[in-house]
């Protein structure tokens, strides 16, 4: 070829020819040789910097793809019977890809033309680009009932679990998917409404025994008051929203960033890039960007939108599925970083010296594109010096600069001295029948504290830039421990021989150095239990009060609008701040600020309580198999009627009731938290090393019943009852008051 050919011709050629995409193949099909190599190299380089482009090994690619949840319309079968859809919206070069849709037992038939939200999975075929998987039809929104099933002479009936219903529902002959009697279903309505008679529904998921393990999550849901439908008004409206574009906004395209999150991640929100400052006077100073998923462009002020995710405060996550804030068209979708699509969003771009303190911060509107979606396994062990092919062509730039940034951003965290807990988060694994198939710690890499720690600068920039702004704004708020709980704590750590000093302002240093001592001992794990026992709920309110915690003097949230309303009060309060559109904060907002900020504190504690009851009744239902088996554990807690232990395994906590400790009294001292034996003078506090045998599991529940065998290594001394005495023992009961005595108990002592 006489001259080079042009970069739409390259990208062109490069969408035709997928298999054929290595440099040289590139440079063969254009006739390119000799010096003239390295021009196409430049050209596919600039490409690439573009974002148009991203490179494999020695390989490149269209970067433009479609996001994991789509919406498509739908052709017609083909000759053999296959549905095909393409992609309502499409900016990449090239035809849009095709997708095959693959239908699951029970999915509606899909006749041509229509919309629907669909989960894709890329393949490798020829005929086709992506499977898809329907979610809903665009503009349905099917009513979802939850309820045990009812055999009738002819189909039978749903009896809903919601504590306000008392509507029941009638299935029809042919719509109970095979449903038996006493089974907990998920139905949806079906056909008209009637005016007269029950309401008809139809079986959409046999989840089998109440109290089996996925039913878990349903109960807590429901129990709990958690909306987990959307109204059709919402659907609609998250239905008819279109990609934000480039108008008034900042192109951030040619930014690397990338998102970082869980393996199992279905949204992203948030996306980092970071690269050193070469401006004069910042020696070894680094430039950090965190760029949030514009959310307030889709949903705005009063909308029905806007009234629903206020309503939910927040998404609750549950091991086996996630009660989301906003509709997957949104959270799934348009408010979702995905790799190589363009996306709307607030980013902020900090500077930082050598020594992590933040100089400076300026916010920007703009359109960004995520070059890559990554993990944080993924991530770590690319920094650790085992890239695989996704990481390797982003180490020099990308993955590097983010760690010697966060290199920088620790020794900052390290001079201010926030909360330093050392308590590791157990994850329960689901098998896939339901089933807990196993309690393992959560990974914890430099990578979640490398995120973590710039979605905290990020947080502290949005509060600061909003008090600069004069703005309304809702800070998070974590105040110190009360008097009451700091003495508590300075006890159990007397009494496992540490020191928290008196007589001066609580810092979070002095925790530390608590920590600190403990750290490595046998009572590490009781002294950050009772430390993280000892803190104040953290809360949202519209005035500054700190957060003791995190030791920092302003904090707010910015970094989830997806999942937190806050966030998404925070990102309004930018827009209106900066002038940048008419979808700010409203003087609704303004007025409604301390109601909103109460409310969403209620429904963050609402999930916390779901979420915990839910895995507590994971965690029964799993050792309910191992009922007389005997555990190792450690005191966790000291009440009148009994003491609580947490097991070592699963991290479970059952109660030891007091009848069981022997035939003499123990009695109860507040202050120190224990209980004393009067006459074997056996003393049980926080903290002791104890052997107890599972004697009940209640998945219903999540209640554990413990028999306590040895504390510290000896075995429970066995006492008689002294002639004359009273024995500490209580009155035999039947099973059924037992059960619900220690149901209540547990739940007194957990709330």
């Amino acid at each position: 070829m006489s001259k080079l050919p042009t970069k739409k011709a390259i990208l062109d050629w490069i969408s035709e020819n997928p298999t054929q995409t290595a440099k040289r193949d590139i440079a063969r099909a254009f006739g390119i040789r000799g010096a003239a190599r390295i021009d196409l190299k430049r050209i596919l380089k600039e490409l690439e910097a573009e974002g148009h482009l991203q490179k494999r090994k020695k390989t490149y690619r269209d970067a433009d793809k479609l996001p994991p949840v789509s919406v498509l319309s739908v052709k017609g079968p083909d000759a053999d019977g296959d549905m095909f859809a393409y992609p309502t919206e499409w900016t990449g070069e090239g035809a849009a890809p095709r997708v095959l849709l693959v239908a699951k037992d029970g999915d509606p038939a899909l006749a041509e033309g229509e919309r629907i939200l669909a989960r894709l999975t890329e393949v490798k075929d020829e005929s086709h680009a992506y499977e898809g998987r329907l979610i809903r039809r665009i503009g349905t929104n099917p009513q979802r009932i939850l309820g045990i099933f009812r055999k009738g002479s002819e189909g039978g009936r749903i009896v809903p679990i919601d504590k306000g219903a008392d509507k029941e529902w009638m299935v029809e002959p042919g719509a109970e998917d095979g449903a038996k009697d006493g089974e907990l279903v998920e139905a949806q309505r079906s056909g008209p409404k009637a005016r007269m008679g029950l309401p008809r529904a139809r079986v959409v998921a046999r989840l089998g025994d109440p109290t089996a393990p996925k039913a878990v999550s349903l109960i807590a849901i429901h129990q709990h008051g958690i909306p987990d439908a959307f109204p059709d008004r919402v659907i609609e409206e998250a239905d008819a929203q279109k990609p934000a574009g480039l108008k008034n906004r900042e192109d951030l395209r040619h930014l690397p960033l990338i998102t970082i999150d869980p393996a199992d991640a279905r949204d992203h929100d948030d996306a980092v890039y970071a690269h050193a400052d070469d401006t004069p006077g910042n020696p070894g100073g680094h430039v950090v960007w965190v760029a949030i998923a514009d959310v307030a462009h889709y949903v705005t002020p009063g909308s029905a939108l806007d009234n629903e995710a206020r309503k939910r405060g927040n998404s609750s996550y549950f091991p086996d599925r996630v009660v989301p804030m906003l509709p997957d068209r949104l959270s799934g979708d348009l408010c979702s970083l995905h790799e190589g699509v363009p996306r709307a969003c607030l980013a902020v771009r900090m500077v930082l010296d050598a020594q992590g303190n933040k100089k400076s911060h300026s916010f920007i509107r703009g359109l960004m594109q995520s070059h890559a979606s990554l993990n944080y396994a993924e991530v770590q062990a690319a920094q650790d010096g085992q890239p695989n092919e996704k990481c390797a062509p982003l180490m020099e730039d990308v993955i590097a600069p983010l760690y010697a940034a966060y290199r920088s951003a620790k020794l900052g965290r390290a001079a201010r001295q926030p909360l330093d807990l050392d308590l590791p988060e157990r994850k329960i694994v689901l098998g896939e029948d339901g089933k807990v198939a196993s309690i393992d710690f959560a990974d914890r890499f430099d990578a979640h504290k490398l995120i973590e720690e710039f979605m905290i600068l990020a947080n502290v920039a949005a509060a600061e830039e909003l008090m600069r702004l004069k703005r309304p704004l809702l800070f998070r708020v974590h105040e110190e421990p009360s008097p009451e709980k700091l003495e508590a704590l300075r006890e159990v750590a007397q009494a496992s021989g540490f020191t928290l000093a008196k007589g001066q302002v609580l810092q979070t240093r002095h925790l530390n150095n608590l920590l600190a001592q403990a750290e490595g001992s046998e009572f590490d794990e009781l002294i950050n239990i009772s430390t993280l026992r000892s803190m104040t709920q953290a809360y949202y309110f519209p005035e500054n009060f700190g957060h003791f915690g995190l030791s920092l003097r302003s904090y707010a949230h910015f970094t989830s609008p997806i999942r937190r309303y806050s966030d998404l009060i925070v990102h309004r309060a930018l827009v209106s701040g900066h002038g940048w559109g008419d979808d700010g904060l409203s003087p609704q907002d303004v007025d409604n600020l301390e109601g909103t900020a109460k409310h969403i504190s209620e429904t963050e504690r609402r999930s916390m309580l779901a979420e915990r009851d839910t895995t507590d009744r994971y965690l029964a239902a799993y050792l309910s198999e191992r009922v007389g088996g005997e555990f190792t554990g450690r005191i966790s807690g000291i009440a009148r009627f009994g003491m609580f232990v947490k097991l070592d395994d699963s991290g479970a906590d059952g109660l030891v009731p007091l009848s069981t400790l022997g035939n003499e009294y123990f009695n109860f001292n507040a202050d120190d938290q224990t209980l004393t034996g009067e006459r074997s003078k056996l003393t049980l506090g926080l903290g002791q090393r104890v052997v107890v045998r599972l004697t009940e599991a209640i998945p219903t529940t999540g209640g554990l019943a413990l028999e306590l065998l040895e504390v510290e290594g000896r075995k429970l001394p066995r006492t008689s009852v002294r002639k004359g005495g009273k024995s500490g023992r209580r009155k035999p009961v039947n099973n059924a008051r037992k059960k619900a005595k220690l149901n209540r108990k547990v739940k007194r002592s957990r709330h």
